[in-house]
């Protein structure tokens, strides 16, 4: 059984409330975490988006759980400074940090005032980002000029092990392309023949041998109704494949994008129910097609019945299967 992590929605959820609810997922059983790095919500109901790396430092301190972290450098962000960030997370706790580095979307990089790059420069730009922050997690002064310009940058504190760099993908091509480059895969929830198509192709780009990671979004309520509820009101500007997702900047953006999705319309993107053992049927299946980490998004804003009854109901029974 694959490790099953809790994925904190900084999106949905004030950053003092989301440090209690991944302690309380600690305490209910849950094995690791990760977490969005958003400049804002997807759209005004989420209505929150805390600084992700200020809130990491806590987090790892109030729990022992391995944690990630989602983050696109090269334009909102600058790769050594990104790379500065994680290495001190990874000094102060050793082998419990990676990221997952993406090649961005419009809704965060756009505060730069920066043109928006196609999604073929953006790829590169991370390919770039990458190589930098590879150099200085091995000591050297790296001077870059490229999509990215650094300047005889060198990190002066450093982990004996540097954060894992993992690449994140949601289609077959990008999937291949992070095979080249990553410490391993992470991607979203998707059709299983589309994930089993992913996997072959990161490991034949290169990532053969290294773990793949999914992230999971689902909806739990007291009734399927309430669930459903939930998912439509939180998560239906969510619901658009890329590039959409990718291009628009605002979330008055993707408010109006999604003003003609309809409730049945999210159960192809979200696991609704409230009968815990369809979780555990669907999250077996999910773990039967060879993750090693299964990261668990309770689309709502309210957690702790998600985590108890999770923590109760669904974790013992996946691992005892």
């Amino acid at each position: 059984m694959p490790q099953i992590g809790f994925h904190a929605s900084h999106e949905q959820i004030d950053p003092a409330s989301l440090l209690k609810a991944v302690v309380d997922a600690e305490q209910a059983g849950f094995d690791a975490a990760m977490c969005s790095d958003h400049f804002a919500p997807w759209n005004s109901k989420q209505g929150q988006s805390g600084f992700a790396w200020s809130w990491l430092g806590a987090a790892l301190q109030a729990t022992s759980l391995p944690f990630g972290v989602v983050n696109a450098p090269g334009q909102r962000y600058h790769p050594a400074v990104i790379a500065q960030a994680g290495a001190t997370l990874a000094q102060m706790f050793p082998g419990r940090f990676w990221m997952a580095l993406g090649s961005g979307e419009a809704a965060n990089e756009h505060i730069t005032g920066e043109p928006w790059p196609t999604k073929q420069v953006r790829n590169q730009r991370l390919g770039e980002c990458v190589s930098v922050m590879r150099q200085l997690f091995a000591g050297e002064t790296v001077t870059h000029d490229g999509l990215v310009t650094v300047d005889r940058a060198k990190l002066w504190t450093r982990p004996e092990q540097p954060p894992k760099l993992i690449g994140a993908a949601v289609s077959v091509e990008t999937a291949r392309w992070v095979g080249s480059w990553a410490d391993g895969l992470i991607t979203i929830n998707q059709p299983h023949d589309q994930l089993i198509q992913m996997i072959d192709a990161f490991r034949a780009g290169g990532g053969e041998g290294k773990p793949v990671y999914l992230q999971i979004h689902l909806s739990y309520a007291e009734s399927d109704e309430m669930a459903l509820g939930i998912a439509f009101e939180q998560w239906r500007s969510n619901v658009f494949s890329p590039p959409l997702c990718w291009d628009l900047e605002l979330p008055e953006h993707f408010e109006e994008a999604s003003r003609f999705v309809r409730r049945e319309d999210m159960s192809a993107s979200v696991l609704i129910s409230s009968e815990p053992a369809r979780f555990v049927d669907w999250l077996g299946e999910l773990a039967s097609l060879g993750f090693d980490g299964l990261y668990l998004h309770h689309v709502g804003r309210e957690q702790q019945a998600f985590i108890e009854t999770f923590g109760e109901l669904v974790l013992p029974q996946l691992r005892g299967s």
